[in-house]
């Protein structure tokens, strides 16, 4: 028996670089997106059965393009109408889809799994399947959906492509700006999932992936301050993951992190990427919100942190984003600079629209605490806790409350 943890390793990788690309070539050449993507995964399916039995190949992109391509065949064979397009397609030569270059079909991909007719929710699902590769189980499992409602998702979005004519191009100017905030919130949604989540994991890495789809955005779009605003955000949050959780896997809070540990290489990619950003005098919300993780970088210890510049920052990013969210991270910020009774009455004008995010409750379990008000604090993290998603917030909340597991 090959080892299945290996080839799934190796497959990850594989299929995070070239699915995509893949996808993408194959849509091209067949102007039909859904049979391509669908070829594809099949593809994927097949290397997670047989590369755990025989092995990796020599030529493992070589192996995943031709099997997707042999899929897309088939398919075609099986459609009334398919078999000129089946048979042109056997008879182009079996070369691997290229990578990099300003041309890099992959982007155009990207573009058009975010594109504003399909729902926020369809656009992350069809992005992580088509331009990462990930199966349905795997998007399902990380953000906790019943994997038959996930892939209805998907069959809805790919619908909407074929039936709206929507393009896999980069948008022209005119509506460029708009869907590359979309395209970057996806990105850094799909960060999100994957950043609470203790390492190693026996699922896959999605804020590896995510980080990927960061490099790629900003290598494809150089003069888009915003796409080196989301990579620079996306560097400093992975520069704390050795930090970020106890051997047994409970959450540790920033400020009590061994900043010893932090990845100093990557706080520092992320300085030269926020400079280069500023130089170009287009400021935008994941410039700075990397502004804001670049400050808690630069201390050296917790106490040392520049909280009014922090809440300057913020005052600019409500410019950008008025969210409660960044309301919420605002009044945080509020509390060191003004005291907590200030920030508890922010964060109380966000009860109605917040009730039901977790870190609202905690919020203001640690504000009460600070004034005193044990018993509403308490009930205020007993709240938080019936609404965090993963078991390190539950575990973490359940240390403040002083509950045993």
């Amino acid at each position: 028996m090959i080892d299945g943890p290996r080839s799934d390793a190796a497959l990850a990788d594989l299929v995070r670089d070239r699915a995509g690309l893949i996808a993408a070539s194959l849509s091209r050449r067949l102007g039909d997106f859904d049979l391509a993507e669908e070829a594809v995964q099949d593809a994927i399916v097949t290397a997670l059965r047989v590369w755990r039995r025989d092995g990796v190949p020599a030529n493992p992109g070589g192996w995943l393009s031709l099997t997707a391509r042999r899929n897309a065949i088939d398919r075609l064979r099986r459609q009334a109408r398919g078999e000129r397009a089946a048979r042109a397609l056997g008879e182009e030569g079996s070369s691997e889809p290229v990578a990099g270059g300003a041309d890099d079909i992959r982007i155009p991909m990207l573009f058009a799994c975010c594109h504003p007719a399909l729902a926020p929710e369809a656009r992350l699902a069809l992005t992580l399947r088509a331009v990462v590769g990930l199966t349905t189980p795997q998007i399902a499992r990380a953000f906790l959906v019943p994997e038959a409602t996930l892939a209805q998702r998907i069959v809805r979005a790919k619908r909407k492509i074929v039936d709206a004519g929507i393009p896999l191009r980069v948008p022209d100017a005119t509506t460029f700006a708009g869907r590359l905030d979309d395209v970057l919130t996806v990105t850094a949604l799909t960060y999100n999932a994957g950043y609470l989540v203790p390492r190693p994991t026996d699922e896959r890495d999605l804020a590896a992936d995510a980080l990927w789809l960061a490099e790629l955005l900003a290598a494809q779009l150089p003069d888009e301050p915003e796409a080196a605003g989301l990579l620079a955000l996306l560097l400093l949050l992975e520069s704390r993951a050795a930090a970020r959780f106890a051997a047994d896997g409970t959450l540790i809070p920033l400020a009590e992190q061994d900043r010893s540990r932090w990845d100093r290489v990557r706080i520092a990619a992320a300085d030269a990427l926020l400079a280069r950003a500023a130089w170009v005098r287009r400021p935008g919300r994941f410039q700075l919100q990397a502004a804001l993780a670049a400050c808690h970088a630069q201390a050296q210890r917790a106490d040392e942190t520049d909280w009014l510049q922090i809440l300057t920052l913020y005052d600019l990013l409500l410019r950008f984003d008025r969210s409660p969210v960044v309301r919420l991270n605002r009044a945080i910020a509020l509390a060191e600079v003004s005291g907590a009774q200030a920030a508890l009455d922010e964060v109380d004008r966000l009860i109605e629209r917040l009730r039901g995010y977790h870190l609202l409750h905690a919020t203001r379990a640690r504000l009460l605490a600070t004034l005193g008000r044990q018993d509403e604090a308490r009930a205020a993290n007993l709240e938080a806790l019936r609404l965090a998603p993963t078991d390190a917030e539950q575990s973490l909340l359940r240390g403040r409350i002083g509950l045993v597991d």
